[in-house]
């Protein structure tokens, strides 16, 4: 039996479309990948909107953290090369993906200083409950306090720790399991380029699922498929898609 390897379209696909515009999540949508990952920060109106950055510098026509513009100012405001579209509202992801079999894969970001932003773990879960997409929805951060936040808000579902290089460097693969199994996570998210089949076997041999992400270069996905990780998020999920039938490393059926 192949072993099932699950392919994220990250950012919704930041290669071939504007990253985390409606345009991107549409085009995804249409496509035999299992999940859709993105990336949720908080208006000063406390709504959850997607966009990666604390700031709006690089992605779009304007400047200065989210967190200081109303969700009414931030529609108003347009993606880079997006042809207008402006950012989306984490209800309209989850729209898009209601009626698809594409899970959600939603990373809770931070602000600026790379603090937490207050309330935002039951804001995210009671857009997803609002939506119906709470089920096999899958919640990552690379800040550990939030996954146990999201706990605490009363989601079940599955959550991974993302760790950061440094992170990783710092504290080895014992340590970064020690972290995800104290937070209470199903998985650990790592750049692929520390992964191997020494630091896979490790990590399931925990209890735990390992993933990767960075993932850009066909070279590098090539890679990943090989392994054998349990998921990868890539910036180009159709050559990812090609890669993996032309592999024959079609995912298991439910």
């Amino acid at each position: 039996m192949t072993h099932r390897t699950l392919i994220a379209s990250h950012r919704g696909g930041s290669y071939p479309w504007p990253e985390n515009s409606p345009t991107a999540f549409r085009e995804t949508a249409k496509l035999a990948v299992e999940q859709v990952e993105f990336d949720v920060h908080l208006s000063s109106d406390d709504a959850c909107v997607v966009i990666h950055d604390p700031l709006l510098d690089r992605t779009t026509e304007a400047r200065g953290p989210v967190r200081a513009r109303t969700l009414a100012e931030l529609r108003a405001i347009r993606i880079r090369g997006a042809h207008g579209e402006t950012i989306p509202t984490l209800a309209e992801v989850a729209a898009i993906f209601r009626d698809t079999p594409i899970k959600l894969r939603l990373e809770i970001k931070s602000d600026p200083d790379r603090r937490l932003y207050p309330g935002i773990a039951p804001r995210v879960l009671a857009v997803l409950g609002e939506a119906g997409m709470l089920e096999g929805t899958v919640i990552t951060s690379f800040q550990a306090p939030m996954l146990t936040e999201v706990r605490k808000a009363g989601f079940t579902g599955t959550t991974i720790w993302l760790c950061a290089l440094p992170v990783w460097h710092d504290i080895g693969v014992k340590g970064a399991i020690g972290v995800s199994r104290g937070r209470e996570c199903q998985g650990m998210g790592l750049h692929h380029s520390i992964l191997d089949a020494a630091v896979l076997e490790e990590v399931r041999a925990a209890g735990l699922s390992p993933g990767a992400w960075g993932l850009k270069e066909r070279a590098d996905i090539r890679r990943v498929l090989d392994l054998g990780v349990d998921v990868f998020t890539s910036d180009d999920p159709v050559t990812a898609l090609e890669m993996r039938q032309a592999s024959g490393a079609r995912p298991e059926p439910e």
